[in-house]
């Protein structure tokens, strides 16, 4: 076959992928389109991002694809989510560059980028109506970001009901609120099925973030300390460590003696109520999660971890 005949026939195919992805910027009319869809039978899902997508995102919406027939990816930077002297102004928005990948990737049938205004038609400041999870929200990055899990299970649950999906998909590097917004949707009796995907790294083992571009050359060559030290405490847990404080501590000195990055937190907690853990028992499930800053890049990672049944 001449290359020329290749090369249309593949600018053809991507072409049919772009054609075939919708995008919508208002509420009512993704729910009209969510209707049709499930009018149709088909099963929707839905990927939450704020944008700036990469490769973890996109695995995302690959693994979308395996539970459902129709997927949307929602592109919104949620500023009820970010505190005061948080990035929210400085965070990247790429809607174009968005959707040129989510077109060459295929298998994205809508694309939901709606306006402030959609999603708090009062305005942000005279928004009154909340959905909280209590006690979720008080250790990690609950500690230190206050509001922000408010913020998150708020909007989330507008974009459930504008976007009426069967199934959530969600990257397991945002750990804390995966398990937060699992709670909301038995609490609330929700009829969303909730899929985890573990976190999507760098060759290195960094965990993908629309943030790594802010790290310098020297903090990018660092970063990937991090995980390191969450496979090794992890390590230490499935040979038998059963005090807590002793992985918390290796946590924290292993990435404070090999990089610059500042420990904000370096913490195990079990899964139901995301609470400190003082000693580990038989067959717990726990998170073991780090927050550190490179000046002022802010990067989190995890590992699910379940010790042994007999210690």
């Amino acid at each position: 076959m001449p290359n020329t005949l290749k090369r249309n026939q593949k600018q053809e195919t991507r072409n049919e992928k772009q054609q075939r992805m919708t995008t919508i910027s208002t509420v009512k009319e993704m729910q009209q389109a969510a209707r049709v869809a499930r009018g149709e039978g088909k099963r929707l899902a839905l990927v939450p991002t704020m944008g700036a997508l990469h490769d973890g995102h996109l695995s995302l919406v690959q693994e979308a694809r395996k539970h459902a027939n129709h997927v949307t990816v929602s592109i919104y930077v949620n500023p009820t989510q970010f505190g005061p002297s948080e990035d929210f102004e400085e965070y990247p928005r790429e809607i174009e560059s968005d959707l040129k990948k989510l077109g060459e990737i295929g298998g994205v049938d809508a694309v939901f980028a709606p306006l402030a205004k959609e999603m708090y038609p009062h305005g942000q400041k005279n928004n009154v109506t909340w959905v909280t999870v209590d006690q979720l929200d008080q250790e990690l990055c609950g500690r230190y970001r206050e509001g922000h899990f408010r913020g998150v299970t708020t909007v989330v649950s507008k974009l459930f009901h504008a976007c009426m999906p069967h199934v959530g998909v969600f990257g397991l590097k945002d750990a804390q609120q995966f398990l937060i917004l699992r709670r909301m949707v038995q609490d609330l009796c929700m009829e969303v099925e909730l899929v985890g995907v573990p976190t999507y790294r760098e060759k290195d083992g960094l965990a993908a973030s629309s943030r790594n571009v802010y790290l310098s050359d020297t903090h990018r060559h660092q970063a990937p300390i991090i995980y390191k030290a969450l496979q090794y405490v992890r390590t230490l847990i499935v040979q038998g460590e059963t005090d807590a404080d002793v992985i918390r501590h290796q946590l924290n000195t292993m990435i404070s003696l090999n990089s610059e990055g500042v420990v904000q937190y370096a913490q195990v907690v079990d899964v139901d109520f995301i609470q400190p853990v003082t000693q580990i028992e038989p067959g717990q499930e726990l998170l073991v999660a780090a927050a550190v800053y490179f000046e002022n890049t802010r990067l989190i990672d995890n590992v699910f971890v379940q010790s042994p049944d007999t210690l």
